[in-house]
């Protein structure tokens, strides 16, 4: 039965995601420490597990709509910011895995409540312009130091980072929206690897190992999920889904990380 809750989580979560264009990491979180009471940082790494997959997944998806002809001219502008999200990453998942996990699970907290309000605030002032400095060193510099605290942030909620990487690509780059997505999913890839890499090390992975089949089950429902919503997406304002998914997000990251801070 629990593999089949971690199905349809997993299913759910992911074509929810796919409707507003988000891994849907952030709302499994809280599914996996408040329904399925995994330790905070098991949950971390199952769902950079999971993560992975289902950004591989989005990957082929989107690439339907946006060729790697088109994400390859950007080429400098991933490696500008993987400089930096790669180190992000070690240390977010180094860091992670020596704090207590009450102390974890504020920060947790945090970041679950400042990307809440991100999704009810939206993204549709973002549009695309030029970038933000127009001395390339400069440009450079900000790509990196903003990498930097993208990989931190996805390392610690096990989460693919979509939602800082595509802002910045727009706002410090000038990229448009929809290019944006895909280039982000490009940068999302080997941040995820990095810190996966540093998890797998651990004493925690080897504990989840022992739950392969409850992973394998929410990678599946992952799959079937991510291909659902991207069918459903032409019928489906996102706009207001966004709006309620990020109240739900808000109440349950509260009420499951506030009462285990």
């Amino acid at each position: 039965m629990k593999n089949m809750y971690s199905f349809i989580s997993g299913f759910l979560v992911a074509t929810l995601g796919g409707l507003i264009g988000l891994g849907g990491a952030e709302f499994r979180l809280p599914i996996l420490v408040g329904f399925f009471s995994f330790a905070t940082l098991n949950a971390v790494i199952i769902n950079k597990v999971v993560s992975l997959a289902v950004v591989l997944f989005s990957l082929i998806f989107r690439s339907h709509t946006i060729g790697f002809e088109e994400i390859l001219p950007h080429f400098f502008t991933i490696i500008n910011i993987l400089i930096g999200s790669l180190f992000g990453a070690y240390i977010g998942a180094n860091y992670a895995m020596k704090i207590k996990q009450e102390f974890l699970n504020k920060i947790i907290l945090v970041l679950l409540v400042v990307l809440a309000f991100s999704m009810l605030f939206g993204h549709n002032y973002l549009v695309a312009g030029n970038p933000l400095f127009e001395n390339q060193i400069l440009l450079f510099v900000s790509g990196v130091i903003a990498g930097v605290l993208i990989g931190i942030i996805a390392a610690v909620l096990g989460v693919a980072g979509g939602e800082f990487i595509i802002p910045t690509l727009i706002l410090l780059l000038g990229m448009d929206p929809k290019l944006a997505g895909s280039v982000s999913l490009c940068i999302s890839l080997p941040t995820m690897i990095m810190a996966f890499s540093r998890y797998s090390r651990s004493e925690q992975f080897k504990q989840i190992m022992s739950e392969k089949k409850f992973i394998i089950y929410m990678v599946v429902g992952s799959f079937v999920g991510t291909f659902v919503g991207s069918l459903l997406l032409s019928y489906v304002n996102s706009q207001y889904l966004t709006l309620l998914l990020g109240c739900i997000l808000l109440i349950s990251a509260w009420k499951v990380f506030k009462s285990k801070g």
